[in-house]
């Protein structure tokens, strides 16, 4: 009884929100902390090959991978290698969206799904994709059905366990006071489990579009004839290191991009939270 009436004293008592002047400021300290260290790894890639540390036919100066970065874009191959990276990874990892939040969903709200399922997803969500390439290689063809396919398998599983996740760790005590205050059971899920659900959902999403760059690599390195790990994979076997570091570091601008505009959305479905 006295927890129930201490509650109210800590809503009013809940601090204002921060400023955005200062919310800014401290984004801003964040950012440029955040790329300093990157700019450091960025200056020793430049110096090692030059003083020795390492052997420049191996790892060439950042300057070398960057002009022959440049060689690329102006020749238009690697626009060429993004646009059929970007349309595998997003197709595999939209349509892995539309399955994993729904079912995630379905699993952690109803008890009995849950029971049915978890057997199966558990045995699934422990057998790699990679090691399952040569499978959907030998159903799918090489073509594009079985690159999106194996995409939209690897990248699936964070989304659909961390949506899992978020619903069954919505705080009871939210619950408990949306029904006391008559809630139906699709508004309760609607308005309190839905919400509380989002970061972790949101977290889930992130790890699943990391998921679907780094198993498209290696997809596009088994019969593709276009795309960033055919770029990669056919440079080191004409021994074009530089070109080859070149489409890494496009692979990693792009997970970097990916990742922010996943951040972006997270924080503007959140707006619920505290600043």
């Amino acid at each position: 009884m006295t927890s129930t009436l201490e509650k109210p004293t800590t809503v009013a008592t809940t601090p204002a929100p921060v400023p955005a002047a200062k919310r800014r400021r401290k984004f801003n300290r964040k950012f440029i902390t955040s790329w300093i260290a990157v700019a450091m790894l960025l200056a020793v890639w430049q110096i090692a090959p030059g003083a020795g540390w390492v052997d420049k036919t191996f790892l060439p100066p950042l300057s070398s991978v960057l002009d022959a970065w440049w060689q690329l874009v102006q020749s238009g191959e690697l626009w060429i290698d993004i646009q059929a990276s970007l349309q595998r990874s997003l197709t595999g990892f939209g349509i892995a969206l539309l399955i994993g939040v729904p079912l995630g969903l379905l699993i952690g709200w109803y008890p009995l799904a849950a029971e049915l399922l978890s057997p199966v997803l558990v045995i699934f969500l422990n057998t790699a994709a990679i090691a399952l390439l040569p499978v959907f290689t030998l159903i799918l063809g090489i073509g594009e059905t079985s690159k999106v396919a194996i995409i939209l398998y690897a990248s699936i599983w964070p989304i659909l366990y961390n949506t899992i996740s978020g619903v069954r760790n919505v705080d009871p005590l939210l619950i408990k006071s949306a029904r006391s205050l008559g809630l139906s059971h699709v508004r309760l899920f609607q308005k309190v489990i839905l919400p509380a659900s989002v970061p972790t959902i949101f977290t889930g999403v992130r790890l699943g579009g990391a998921a679907s760059i780094l198993v498209l690599i290696t997809t596009e390195m088994v019969g593709a004839k276009a795309g960033l790990g055919y770029l990669i994979l056919n440079s080191q076997y004409n021994f074009q290191i530089p070109q080859m570091y070149a489409g890494i570091l496009t692979v990693s601008a792009i997970g970097v991009t990916f990742n922010y505009l996943l951040l972006t959305l997270e924080r503007r479905f959140s707006t619920w939270r505290s600043a």
